[in-house]
């Protein structure tokens, strides 16, 4: 997966997306981010998706629309059009290849993108995760099918009742467990509770506290978790058998900039593991991770410099964490700019402040506010001198 080129898709006007080790993107709402995004899903993973699909019961059929319907949402089908045009690694795509063949005799598809939605908090009913069929027909393939991922996994990872799902020794790099704990659970320890019906408790400072009264955050970070479990088979280096590219949208939700910059700690520790990796956002921690980035790499500058940029004291797996990642790892960050009810993606990846385009220079608008804030007030305290 190295390029996608788009003309007329829903908002977006034009597209020329070159994907790096980890591709940010940032704008507005509803400026098409996530529809972008569902779209490189089904042209990845189009058979796998029709498997699912049909195998819960649905008929895929020969509608492109219709279909279209089922994947995006219901009233989504006109996002493209018979003027749209999809170009992926540099081969066409016309609308009715969005269709995979139906051919009884093939082998299941593996999935090769995992997509972790923005609407991830909603899998979780009272604090475990939805079946595919208990959601509307309406609902986004997506999410769909991430809920039914994580029961899929609780259901063959976790035993009798009372087994811990954080900290788990063998789940994570020991710095990333210190760090969630550290940002989020606060020596909380999450446990399966079975004794009437399967939902996850925090048991801290002596209480045992039902997922529906958790905070916000915690409640934010719960799929985000499991998640990162899933595709992290141990706390080696190892990754998801047949899966190569991660799709997280704004996995910042609900989450303190301390907590933000734990979960870039596992999206750096995804890309030691050769997943590709991109993430739509609207949080400036994310950008000036990126920024800070693309500088030290430019510089040449030793790794270590990444683990003081997160405060962690030196060790082997911390070093294990960062090693070779300025040097072999690249992002890339695009900005979707509307202008006169279209939508037009940039390249912004340099994020230099010094840029004549304010795209670049206010980092797709995230760095706006502060920019004006700081000018306001040495213009305030100029005068007062």
């Amino acid at each position: 997966m190295e390029n996608i080129k788009i003309n007329k898709l829903g908002p977006i006007g034009n597209a020329d997306v070159n994907f790096g080790s980890l591709t940010v993107l940032v704008g507005p709402h509803a400026s098409g981010k996530g529809i972008l995004l569902q779209l490189i899903k089904l042209l990845v993973d189009k058979e796998q998706i029709r498997q699912t699909i049909e195998q819960y019961g649905y008929v895929w059929g020969t509608d492109v629309h219709s279909i279209l319907d089922r994947y995006f949402g219901e009233g989504m089908s006109r996002i493209l059009g018979d003027d749209s045009t999809i170009e992926f690694d540099g081969k066409d795509c016309p609308l009715a290849e969005l269709l995979p063949e139906v051919n009884d005799k093939l082998k299941p598809a593996a999935e090769t993108l995992f997509y972790i939605p923005a609407q991830r908090v909603v899998c979780l009913q009272n604090g475990w995760p939805r079946f595919f069929t208990d959601y509307e027909d309406s609902v986004p393939y997506v999410l769909r099918h991430f809920s039914e991922t994580l029961r899929h996994f609780l259901e063959s990872s976790t035993g009798p009742s009372g087994d811990v799902i954080f900290p788990q020794n063998q789940r994570l790099r020991t710095p990333l467990r210190d760090s969630f704990n550290d940002s989020i659970f606060h020596d909380g320890k999450i446990t399966l509770d079975q004794r009437v019906k399967k939902r996850f408790k925090l048991n801290v400072s002596g209480s045992s506290i039902p997922y529906m009264a958790w905070s916000a955050g915690q409640k934010e970070f719960m799929p985000l978790l499991l998640s990162f479990y899933w595709l992290c088979p141990s706390s080696l280096a190892g990754r998801k058998e047949h899966v190569k590219y991660v799709i997280i949208e704004e996995p910042e939700m609900g989450l303190h900039p301390q907590a933000i910059e734990s979960v870039i700690l596992q999206v750096i520790d995804l890309l030691s593991r050769d997943y590709k990796v991109i993430i739509s956002t609207h949080s400036p921690v994310l950008l000036e991770f990126a920024w800070a980035f693309q500088y030290l790499k430019k510089s040449k500058a030793g790794d270590s410099l990444l683990a003081e940029l997160f405060n962690l004291p030196l060790s082997e797996s911390v070093n294990e964490l960062f090693k070779g990642i300025l040097r072999t790892k690249t992002i890339q960050t695009y900005y979707f700019d509307r202008v006169n009810d279209k939508v037009d993606i940039k390249d912004i990846s340099t994020l230099d402040a010094g840029n004549a385009d304010p795209s670049v220079a206010e980092w797709g608008g995230l760095s706006s506010f502060s920019s004006k804030a700081s000018d306001i007030i040495s213009r305030v305290m100029s005068q007062e001198a």
